[in-house]
């Protein structure tokens, strides 16, 4: 399997992603709000596009796929219950079902509501496993709830399945936000030294060749992965003066939701 990150550059901080089989050249395009990146970049690699996969319904991931379409001919996959946003659907998925790519290349579809409510991640169990996370979980953060999600749902995706996949899962994000989550993460656990200095490693970084985390990571420097630090829990009680003496991982996770809202 090969796997392209494309930084887009626009002012939505998109990546856009190939996913394109080794013995076919047969790819998938994930989100090509940037056709012409997309395009161009499969061109020069010689692998021909023949499916795009929306993780949900949002303008700045669906925003390419006519482009797409249009000049090979792909068919487009997302959501079974995204079929009214998302125009010219022609296949809808749901939890369990395999996308198969070329000859080779099989991914699994999650169901992963939560930043909408017909949100979709794939996940390879590849020697490396890879979720392709849309904008349900960031590097260091996770997403908001606030186009058509709900917070209870995201909070349950990240608990029942993103916490339990391998620590080693690669995460491909739909945007670039490291530094800024970093800075929530810093906010809200100021004595975070694993973030602290990921962020002076990334300050600087050419997003052209970005960071990719996994899991494992993740769980040091995501506060919606650190729910039961300590540190966390002081610095929400000071901004909500009337938490339970007894902190569960709901609680916690909706109320830093709360706070990255308006952060």
């Amino acid at each position: 399997m090969f796997v392209e990150q494309i930084w887009t550059g626009n002012d939505f901080r998109n990546f856009n992603y190939l996913i394109a089989c080794r013995d076919t050249g047969d790819a998938l395009a994930i989100d090509p709000l940037e056709y012409n990146q997309c395009l161009s970049i499969a061109k020069n690699k010689g692998w021909r596009i023949s499916q795009v996969l929306n993780t949900h319904h949002h303008h700045d991931h669906i925003g390419g796929n006519q482009g797409v379409v249009e000049a090979t001919g792909a068919k487009v996959l997302a959501h079974a219950q995204a079929k009214d946003q998302i125009p010219d659907m022609d296949e809808g998925l749901s939890a369990g079902n395999i996308v198969k790519i070329g000859k080779t290349v099989e991914l699994e579809v999650l169901d992963t509501p939560g930043h909408t409510m017909s949100h979709i991640c794939l996940f390879s169990k590849t020697e490396i496993p890879a979720l392709f996370a849309g904008d349900t979980l960031f590097n260091a953060g996770a997403g908001h709830c606030k186009g058509g999600g709900h917070p209870d749902s995201l909070y349950n995706t990240f608990a029942s399945q993103l916490a339990q996949l391998p620590d080693e899962t690669m995460i491909y994000p739909g945007h670039d936000y490291i530094i800024n989550n970093l800075n929530f993460t810093l906010d809200r656990e100021p004595d975070n030294e694993r973030a602290k200095g990921l962020k002076s490693e990334l300050e600087n970084q050419d997003t052209n060749n970005a960071l990719i985390t996994n899991l494992g990571i993740e769980k040091e420097i995501n506060t919606f992965f650190r729910l039961q630090n300590p540190s966390i829990h002081v610095e929400l009680r000071k901004a909500f003066s009337d938490l339970p003496e007894e902190l569960d991982n709901k609680t916690v996770f909706l109320k830093l939701r709360e706070l990255r809202n308006i952060w």
